[in-house]
């Protein structure tokens, strides 16, 4: 009688190990309302398992159920950023090619060998081309190696994902 229930018990875990293999259909669609660290970005839609949106997302407004409205709503926002995303990175193509073409000119105090007292920043490089009427993030501007001497050197500027902009900036000693 004992070794009839142990085949039953058996078979009852095996049928549910069967279904946790298969968690797809069991998954609940959610999107995001804000960015979830090891989950994903705000307005992204996701699969998460039930308890995990019950629990913890649905709670603390991180995210709401995909119902049909809302993935309506969801589908019209995604066109509408996308639309954005496309103007955006039109523009910034059209800066990178005003960009590629400049050299920034700096005047520096330098010691002996050409070597700076301090060097160029990204804050530097930033401020000067806002003189040329072009903003870029002081954040966005990078140098293959820090300015410290005199002479030619290259930066480039993120102006947006995908879109790099080189440009030139030369170092000239302040004679002053």
């Amino acid at each position: 009688m004992i070794g009839s229930e142990l085949s039953e018990v058996r078979q009852v875990s095996d049928a549910g190990l069967k279904s946790n293999r298969d968690r797809s259909d069991l998954d609940m669609k959610i999107i995001l309302q804000q960015d979830v660290p090891n989950l994903g970005k705000m307005g992204e839609l996701k699969d998460v398992a039930p308890g995990y949106a019950r629990n913890h997302l649905l709670p603390r407004k991180m995210a709401v159920e995909a119902t049909p409205q809302r993935m309506r709503e969801w589908e019209k926002q995604q066109k509408k950023e996308e639309a954005i995303n496309r103007q955006l990175e039109e523009e910034a193509r059209q800066q990178a090619e005003k960009l590629s073409g400049q050299v920034l000119v700096f005047k520096m105090p330098a010691g002996e060998g050409g070597r700076l007292f301090g060097s160029v920043t990204s804050a530097d490089v930033a401020e000067k081309l806002a003189e040329n009427g072009i903003e870029a993030d002081k954040k966005k501007i990078e140098f293959p190696e820090p300015i410290k001497s005199i002479g030619l050197h290259t930066a480039s500027v993120r102006l947006h994902q995908g879109v790099t902009a080189e440009l030139k900036i030369e170092v000239e000693k302040d004679e002053n």
